[in-house]
């Protein structure tokens, strides 16, 4: 949206008067690219549609506790990994699954579902990238999808900019063994 300024965003949502249209603004700039990195994490559409509404939820109630020493997009990417991580692991501890079986869970959820509309490629491509252990995984969806700066992970994840750095490699590294072995 080439309309979206942050900082006019941040004054506004500081003004009461201004708080509730200027919020909008931010649903409508960030539901897509939100969607997408809590779809790459749960792969469900549906689980992924009411973790975007409960991100959204969250960060309109906790609009007071924004400050602004990040930016807007790292506090909402933040709330959305730990909405995402949230409901990860209580569907392990509701169906009392390992990470393993977590993981067979996932892929098959991946093969079935009907909103997926990659080729074959496509298909062993995201299947790599859900063998991945959850923090790598993380780490290249928001690296190779979003393109995001490490500088900017490091403040969504809490880890420094070396440790996401070597881990995106470890992930690159793993997704071309897995291609290499199924292709």
């Amino acid at each position: 949206m080439n309309n979206y300024n942050e900082e006019e965003i941040i004054a506004q949502l500081q003004d009461p008067k201004l708080q509730r249209e200027a919020f909008g603004k931010v649903v409508r700039h960030y539901s897509e690219p939100l969607y997408w990195q809590i779809r790459r994490m749960v792969l469900s559409h549906d689980d992924t549609n009411d973790l975007l509404q409960n991100t959204f939820i969250k960060a309109w109630s906790n609009l007071e506790y924004f400050r602004g020493e990040a930016r807007l997009s790292t506090w909402l990417y933040r709330i959305a990994i730990n909405e995402s991580l949230n409901f990860l692991n209580k569907q392990r501890a509701i169906n009392q699954l390992s990470l393993d079986e977590a993981e067979t869970t996932a892929l098959a959820k991946l093969e079935s579902d009907p909103y997926f509309d990659g080729d074959h490629t496509q298909l062993l491509f995201e299947k790599s990238i859900q063998t991945l252990p959850e923090k790598q995984r993380i780490v290249f969806n928001l690296k190779y999808f979003e393109e995001m700066k490490y500088e900017d992970m490091s403040e969504i994840l809490g880890t420094s900019v070396g440790a996401l750095k070597a881990s995106y490699h470890h992930a690159v590294k793993k997704i071309e063994e897995f291609l290499n072995q199924n292709d």
